[in-house]
């Protein structure tokens, strides 16, 4: 079985879509899909039991502490994260078990925005590759429960940029593979925000990141640099 693991905070707007989706192309018991919701005041929770997920309460906030949450209620041998406002590739089942079949124990898709800006097609055509400034959860995330558990999960002190920080401790024991597919990730930051003014953000981020600054810090100087919608 895989297990889907979507963590949420007020994506009621996004939510119903996604489990329709997922569900519709899961063949019947291949999947369980887990909303892991952080108290959500916009009825989110109730979008996603009414379209069929399962929705758990994290007791912490948090990406990292939703998804860890939901790894520990899961059922199934591989674990696969989405974010809310992604559209996921309909063959994700059969590419998800190929890839672990084939020896690849975590791995992702590469992303193209809902978009025709042609400057994000940049980005997208970065997700080919296997630099870790071109990975991050957009992308969305599978691992075998075996490795997430070897590696304790998701490190919690990371209230950004958990994914990238997971992925770097996958790299040292196991192979991660890019799935040649797409998924469908969206461009709202940037319709808010405006390309330049995001890829500096990001820039930033990372800097911070390399350097070992405290996460904490990271999350606040993006979060200034950018407007949220």
């Amino acid at each position: 079985m895989l297990s889907i693991i979507i963590p949420t905070y007020n994506e009621a707007a996004n939510i119903s879509r996604l489990v329709g989706d997922l569900r519709r192309h899961a063949p019947p018991g291949t999947v369980e899909i887990l909303v892991v919701d952080a108290n959500s005041p916009d009825g989110t929770a109730e979008a996603a039991r009414a379209a069929g997920a399962t929705v758990l309460q994290s007791p912490k906030p948090g990406r990292a502490a939703q998804m860890n949450h939901g790894a520990q209620q899961a059922r199934g041998n591989v674990f696969y994260f989405v974010h809310a406002d992604v559209g996921i590739h309909p063959g994700y089942v059969a590419t998800i078990a190929a890839a672990v079949a084939q020896g690849h124990a975590a791995g992702c898709y590469r992303f193209r925005f809902d978009s025709p800006h042609p400057l994000l097609r940049i980005n997208s055509y970065g997700t080919r590759f296997k630099g870790i400034m071109s990975r991050g959860g957009d992308q969305t995330l599978f691992v075998t429960r075996a490795l997430f558990e070897h590696l304790g999960g998701f490190n919690e002190h990371f209230v950004i940029m958990e994914d990238f920080e997971l992925i770097q401790r996958i790299r040292r024991v196991a192979s991660f593979h890019i799935v040649p597919l797409d998924v469908v990730v969206s461009a709202r930051k940037y319709e808010t925000n405006g390309w330049l003014r995001v890829q500096l953000a990001n820039l930033t981020a990372f800097a911070m990141y390399f350097l070992k600054q405290p996460p904490p810090r990271i999350a606040r100087t993006y979060k200034a640099l950018l407007n949220y919608r």
